[in-house]
């Protein structure tokens, strides 16, 4: 089954600290799929361990309410086996995110259909198809617009594929 054939009934958003990319992305999901009416679980992650437990990056948080999303309540965790079990799809926020959750993906001994599918954040979307959602750590205020930016892009994308199926 393509994955765009109908909405999923759970989307987890994966980037590698679950600071910035994917909380902020768990954000805008989750309003931009309530506005539609699409009844989907939405959670984020992250591939690596550094950040478990703590609240989204300050700056991040920042950005995010200027433009209308609160991610202050979220918290860090990483990914797990049980996330290819619990997501119909998981969305990674770049190239190297997606690999890595290939490689676990890979790791778990059930047949791939059992699995969620996993797909890049950008993929459906005709402005930024293709394009990693870039890490706005080391960046400056710029960065995190740009990252809202095509993160609400994306998920509209996503949504209008799933209302047109």
């Amino acid at each position: 089954m393509p994955i765009k054939a109908s909405a999923p009934s759970s989307v987890l958003l994966v980037c590698l600290g679950n600071i910035c990319r994917s909380p902020t992305a768990e954000e805008i999901f989750r309003q931009q799929a309530a506005i539609a009416g699409l009844d989907i679980k939405i959670d984020s992650a992250g591939t690596g361990d550094w950040h478990i437990g703590h609240a989204p990056d300050t700056r991040a948080q920042r950005h995010a309410k200027l433009n209308g999303y609160n991610i202050s309540k979220l918290v860090a965790r990483q990914v797990t086996a049980d996330d290819f079990r619990n997501f119909d799809l998981i969305l990674a926020m770049d190239t190297q995110n997606l690999t890595d959750l290939q490689a676990i993906k890979d790791g778990i001994d059930e047949p791939e259909e059992t699995l969620a599918k996993l797909a890049l954040f950008s993929e459906e979307d005709p402005t930024y198809g293709g394009d990693d959602v870039p890490d706005p750590y080391q960046g400056e205020s710029e960065a995190f617009e740009d990252v809202i930016e095509r993160i609400e892009s994306s998920t509209q994308a996503w949504i209008e594929s799933w209302k047109t199926n």
